[in-house]
């Protein structure tokens, strides 16, 4: 597997743990199973995400069968479905909306403690926003009350090159914008 020095991609403003700058989203997926243990590991450190009020609005439907994964692929889009069909779990990642207007933000902060936690384990993940969400709504049964927000694909990596040509060529660490382009102080300055 070719080796990516993250250095080369990823240089933080200010000295942070290197979990956050390890931590990227892969399309180069091995079809070897993830154990019980360590896909629960993952998902236990979601679990332990702050939320408002402690109402802990999010939802994992996890899928690990050949017939539950073929359920998701059923509303993954195309574009995405060519790199993650060899994943061999995902979790569709909802939240109550009945609990307030954080149901969101919090839910996005136990997505984040999933994401680190696979890293640790030796995993990959990647989060995909393509997919068909009244499609997966009806496939899965989820009620109105619940938003649906991602799909992620969990597993091991995989060489590169046993992506497409045109993955390959993505299958590296993004960068990230400046600090000073993201922070404002006192009021929104464009």
């Amino acid at each position: 597997m070719k080796n990516i020095n993250i250095n080369d991609y990823r240089k933080p403003d200010y000295p942070i743990d290197d979990i956050f700058l390890k931590r990227w989203s892969p399309r180069s997926f091995s079809e070897q199973e993830v154990d019980e243990e360590t896909l629960m590991s993952v998902l236990e450190a979601s679990r332990w995400a702050p939320s408002a009020s402690n109402k802990q609005p999010w939802r994992f439907i996890i899928a690990r069968t050949e017939e539950d994964r073929k359920k998701f692929q059923s509303f993954i889009m195309d574009g995405n479905l060519a790199w993650c069909d060899k994943a061999p779990a995902y979790v569709l990642i909802i939240s109550d909306t009945e609990v307030g207007g954080t149901h969101g933000f919090d839910t996005g902060t136990a997505w984040g403690y999933l994401a680190l936690q696979a890293m640790q384990k030796g995993l990959i993940t990647h989060a995909m926003g393509g997919f068909y969400k009244g499609k997966a709504r009806e496939v899965l049964n989820i009620p109105d009350q619940y938003a649906i927000h991602a799909v992620v694909a969990i597993g091991y990596q995989d060489e590169i090159d046993k992506l497409e040509e045109k993955f390959q060529e993505r299958e590296q660490p993004s960068v990230r914008r400046p600090l000073t382009e993201t922070v404002m102080e006192g009021e929104f300055r464009d």
